[in-house]
């Protein structure tokens, strides 16, 4: 934060609409010089986060007697740039001030005509235009007017809104059985719009014919086999960011397994009647089923 001394500590001087200081380049500005104002100026740096200061040299003031200034337009010498990039939700200071003399009024107006909300205030010297929490529909032109009784000056910017990627929806954890399928989707929101790509294990993943296919924020697997095991990355970016959202995916190989659905050791059947006999393996990748009526494997139809 920048701020000036007035002659000593701890008199500092009080900005209004013929004084302004900049806390974008720390330069103090004096619309219409007083008498009241000659004396000796110092700038003081503070760091806000640890109090900390420094001051600059001391500069005097002084008026000079060979001449008085006549009146004269504004002359804009603090102004926003002709583009401002502005976050999403963050808060934007527009600084404007004008040399003149009578001393100018400073006015702020959206050049889209569009009324300001009600959080938006300029400070009382009007200088400065805040907006908390910026959104999209505060994005566009921005005029400031300095005015007096010589003229008017009109200094232009535009804000225009960006906001960094965020996940609307990330990656679960697969674990699958070898040949099943496998289709993630990740989806993030930004603006500009945001760009997506895939990582396997760190690298690149690259679609492989028909079988690994890569669709923006959308990967699909016909068949997995136990090579796709890894650690997976969906990557969604635009120019402000880039967010990362991770799963594994586990492809399961066992072999054929009873111990969760046992066949039943007797089934009683009414003679002439109709039995089914599940046969329920736990196995992966899937596997040929067979059976057999004592020593003799059973076709199908066979009765």
């Amino acid at each position: 934060m920048y701020s000036w001394i007035f002659n000593e500590y701890p008199a500092f001087m009080q900005q209004d609409t013929r004084r302004f200081v900049s806390q974008e380049t720390g330069n103090m500005y004096i619309a219409k010089v007083e008498p009241s104002d000659v004396g000796n100026y110092t700038c003081v740096v503070t760091n806000t986060v640890t109090n900390s200061r420094v001051q600059g040299p001391t500069t005097p003031l002084v008026l000079r007697t060979d001449g008085v200034m006549g009146e004269y337009e504004p002359k804009i010498e603090v102004h926003f740039p002709e583009i401002v990039p502005v976050a999403k939700g963050s808060t934007v200071k527009l600084e404007c001030f004008a040399l003149g003399n009578p001393v100018p009024s400073i006015s702020w107006r959206r050049a889209d005509g569009i009324p300001f909300s009600r959080k938006v205030e300029p400070n009382k010297s009007n200088g400065v235009l805040e907006i908390p929490y910026f959104q999209q529909d505060d994005a566009g032109s921005y005029e400031c007017i300095a005015e007096n009784s010589r003229g008017k000056n009109v200094a232009k910017g535009r804000l225009t809104f960006y906001a960094q990627p965020h996940w609307l929806q990330k990656l679960n954890d697969a674990h699958l059985p070898i040949e099943a399928g496998l289709l993630w989707e990740c989806r993030a929101m930004g603006k500009p719009n945001v760009s997506y790509r895939w990582l396997k294990n760190g690298e690149p993943l690259e679609p492989l014919q028909e079988r690994i296919q890569v669709r923006n924020g959308v990967l699909a697997i016909n068949t997995v086999s136990l090579s796709d095991s890894g650690m997976y990355q969906c990557v969604a970016e635009n120019k402000h960011g880039v967010i990362y959202s991770n799963a594994e995916l586990q492809v399961i190989a066992i072999p054929p397994d009873f111990v969760q659905n046992q066949l039943k050791k007797l089934t009683m059947v009414i003679e002439g009647g109709e039995v089914v006999i599940e046969c329920k393996p736990r196995m992966s990748p899937k596997g040929v089923i067979s059976w057999r009526k004592g020593n003799e494997a059973l076709r199908e139809n066979e009765r």
